[in-house]
């Protein structure tokens, strides 16, 4: 049975971290709902775990939902994994899971498309961090250069 024919049920954990804590929620349930209305995708069910503060801090909380989605195909599987990057995946159903060629060139063109657009991301950030830090050098040399201002002592009458 290939995966045209057969859908795909997943178990999704997507974790956020931030303040305040009703935060956390409400962007949980962002993300809940707008895996809601992505094309080939049904959210079976989803739990929303109250908040939590992290080790060591005062007010920095964090919290995951647990999302069981069923998908049309891999395709759409593949495509929810890269745009909600959960924290953990873990595929229910089918047991075996079988491609043909064009769907698996689908799947690995589609990382291969995602992986493109990381590494451009990370090229420009690469470029800008050079730049602010010449900018920063620059200006720290600029500082150095400035002469104090000699203090103007007060002749006594």
């Amino acid at each position: 049975m290939n995966s045209t024919e057969t859908k795909i049920r997943a178990m999704f954990v997507v974790e956020v971290l931030g303040r305040p804590q009703e935060y956390l929620i409400e962007t949980l349930e962002d993300i809940i709902n707008k895996i809601k209305e992505e094309q080939g995708v049904k959210v079976r069910e989803s739990k929303i775990n109250p908040p939590v503060l992290l080790k060591d801090q005062t007010d920095f909380y964090t919290s995951f939902a647990e999302i069981e989605v069923e998908t049309d195909n891999l395709m759409y599987l593949t495509i929810l994994m890269f745009k909600y990057m959960p924290a953990y995946l873990e595929i229910i159903s089918p047991q075996n899971i079988s491609l043909t060629n064009n769907e698996f060139n689908d799947v690995l063109n589609e990382l291969t498309r995602r992986l493109h657009g990381y590494e451009e991301v990370a090229r420009i950030l690469q470029n800008e961090k050079k730049i602010l830090e010449a900018k920063l050098m620059e200006n720290v040399e600029i500082k150095q250069d400035v002469p104090k201002k000699k203090e103007v002592k007060k002749k006594k009458k």
